[in-house]
């Protein structure tokens, strides 16, 4: 069976030209769609671009993602065009750079780069990891990476998630225990996915229950934070920020966070790694194999969000 395989540009599009029996394309969701048959499988460019609404169902059957969060999708893909996210691409760099956030306002390293260009010599004391609790709020793909990598560093992880459980590691806590949680942790890492039940989950009340010092690191989205009550309650000195996800994006350049106290701002970067490329490639190879041997696709999702996992 031959397939048809498009792919976002063409440097994307020479790691594939050994397949057999696949008809490659170059099409980055912001031109009209190539002439010939039906895409089979359309890969989405990385760094969104280009318009939903040329998507045609007659024209293109399924939709590889290279993200891991699906948020501007729902609602906006005609129906009968297959959707898959990039489940198992990104949540090891992410979890990455969730702790290399912990660990650098843990310790001060966003002091120490702003002293640099000054030639100050800073010195402080900081509250470190060793010792400390974090909440890890979030324990899906993300965060269960969050803890594997935490695992060794001689903190008292409490694990938050939608529904209280218990599994080898011992409980996870459910989200109704989460404002009884707050005032006792150092930290909240932040590594749900984002929807309504998330939207604005971070606000004045979340953090002004956190105790005074105490650290937000979000690597969900911008928007699970309330951006106005972290520069409120930052400002104050109450809590300290270091996140990798904003609402807006790019955060604008005369926003009081950048300046603030406290405030670490990293551009969204947590799957932004070299490595990425080839697990996109390993999971749009096997995807083609799967239509290949008529086998479901993975990782698909419907419009209304609903994870409908490997089928």
């Amino acid at each position: 069976m031959t397939v048809r395989l498009s792919l976002p540009d063409q440097r994307t599009e020479a790691r594939f030209t050994d397949l057999r029996d696949v008809e490659l394309a170059v099409w980055d969701f912001a031109s009209p769609l190539p002439g010939g048959g039906p895409i089979d499988l359309a890969v989405r460019p990385y760094v969104l671009q280009g318009d939903l609404a040329l998507l045609d169902a007659e024209r293109v059957r399924a939709v590889q993602s290279q993200t891991l969060g699906y948020d501007d999708v729902i609602g906006n893909v005609p129906e009968g065009i297959t959707w898959c996210n990039a489940v198992g691409v990104h949540e090891g760099p992410t979890a990455e750079i969730a702790v290399g956030l912990l660990i650098a306002a843990m310790r001060g390293f966003d002091e120490f780069a702003r002293a640099m260009p000054e030639g100050r010599w800073v010195r402080a004391w900081n509250p470190g990891l060793l010792g400390s609790r974090i909440l890890l709020l979030g324990y899906g793909g993300i965060g269960r990476e969050v803890h594997a990598r935490l695992d060794g560093f001689g903190v008292d992880l409490v694990r938050v998630a939608r529904a209280a459980r218990h599994d080898e590691h011992g409980d996870i806590h459910g989200m109704d225990e989460l404002r009884s949680l707050l005032p006792r942790v150092d930290a909240v890492v932040v590594a749900v996915p984002y929807g309504p039940e998330t939207h604005h989950l971070v606000d004045d009340a979340f953090l002004l229950a956190m105790r005074p010092g105490a650290l937000v690191v979000n690597v969900s989205r911008g928007k699970v934070a309330d951006n106005d009550a972290l520069a409120r309650q930052a400002a104050t000195g109450h809590i300290r920020i270091a996140s990798d996800v904003w609402d807006p994006e790019p955060l604008p350049p005369d926003h009081p966070l950048w300046t603030t106290p406290g405030v670490f701002v990293s551009p969204h970067v947590g799957g932004a790694v070299i490595t990425m490329h080839d697990r996109v490639e390993a999971l749009v190879r096997e995807q083609i194999a799967r239509l290949q041997s008529g086998r479901p696709l993975m990782n698909v999702i419907d419009v209304s969000g609903r994870a409908e996992g490997s089928r």
